[in-house]
This record gives structure tokens, C-alpha cells and sequence, in this order.
């Protein structure tokens, strides 16, 4: 029996996959939000930061959505 199988490491990629997402969506906006100010003068944080947190968080859950639907096919598959 392998240490690692490969419903773990799928559960590890989904895992992995919503915390990457969400802190790249966190990063963009702070990011963005420093880059309005530096360049325009326009004071937008924390907007953009939270705008973009929540698209990072619905990609993230996107991402989970697919993995379990592909996974889900694939077992109907096994069973027809």
C-alpha cells in the first residue's frame, strides 16, 4: 500500500488549489490598491482588495467544483 494514494494527492491539489487561489486574489488587491495610489493619487484600499479576495475565493471554489465533477464522472464511468 502506497503512503501516498491518489484520492489523497487529489484532495491535497484542491486543498492547496483554494488557499493558492485565494491568497494570489488577496495579493492582487493589495497590490492594485498600492498601484492606484502610488500612480493616480486615488485612495481605492480597501476596495480592491476586497473585490479581489472574493474573485480569488470564487476561482478557488470553481476549481473544486470541476475536480469534483471530473472525479464524479469518471467513478459513473467505472460503474457503467
Amino acid at each position: 500500500m502506497a503512503l501516498f494514494n491518489k484520492e489523497f494527492m487529489q484532495a491535497w491539489v484542491v486543498g492547496l488549489n483554494l488557499v493558492i487561489s485565494t491568497v494570489v486574489g488577496l495579493a492582487m488587491g493589495i497590490g492594485l490598491d498600492y498601484l492606484m495610489e502610488k500612480w493616480f493619487g486615488w485612495n481605492t484600499r480597501p476596495w480592491l482588495t476586497v473585490i479581489f479576495l472574493i474573485f480569488g475565493i470564487i476561482a478557488g471554489f470553481k476549481d473544486l467544483y470541476m475536480m469534483a465533477k471530473k472525479q464524479n464522472d469518471q467513478s459513473n464511468k467505472k460503474s457503467s
